[in-house]
C-alpha cells in the first residue's frame, strides 16, 4: 500500500488526469504485462494499455547512482474503496518543480 498519492500539474499529468504512486522498479513497484510507451524528452517513459489506451505507469528512462529506476503507477487505475484514506500530495511540475504543502485531502475527497 502506497503512503501517498501525487497529483502532479505538468502538461502531461495534468492531462491524463492522473494520480501517482511512487517506488523503484521491481522494489516497492512490479508491473507486468504489454504495454505501448510513448517516451518524453530524455527522462521519462509513460506506458499505456494497449487494450484499452488508459495511461499505467511512468517509468525513468536512465538507472540512477545506486542502479535504481523511478517508476510510479497511475492510483486511478484501481479501485477506489482500499485507497480511499490516502493523503494527496501536490507537486509542482508545472512552474518550480518543487512538492508543494499537504492540504489535508484525502482521495475520497475527490472521488466520493
Amino acid at each position: 500500500m502506497p503512503e501517498s498519492a501525487t497529483a502532479c500539474n505538468c502538461t502531461v499529468c495534468r492531462r491524463y488526469g492522473s494520480l501517482w504512486a511512487y517506488d523503484f522498479e521491481n522494489e516497492g513497484i512490479t508491473v507486468a504485462g504489454p504495454s505501448k510507451c510513448y517516451t518524453r524528452g530524455k527522462a521519462i517513459e509513460f506506458h499505456f494499455c494497449p487494450t484499452c489506451g488508459c495511461v499505467a505507469f511512468w517509468r525513468a528512462q536512465r538507472v540512477d547512482d545506486e542502479g535504481r529506476r523511478r517508476i510510479a503507477v497511475n492510483l486511478r487505475l484501481t479501485e477506489p474503496g482500499p485507497i480511499a484514506s490516502l493523503p494527496i500530495d501536490h507537486f509542482d511540475g508545472l512552474d518550480s518543480f518543487d512538492d508543494l504543502p499537504r492540504d489535508g485531502r484525502r482521495l475520497r475527497d475527490l472521488w466520493f
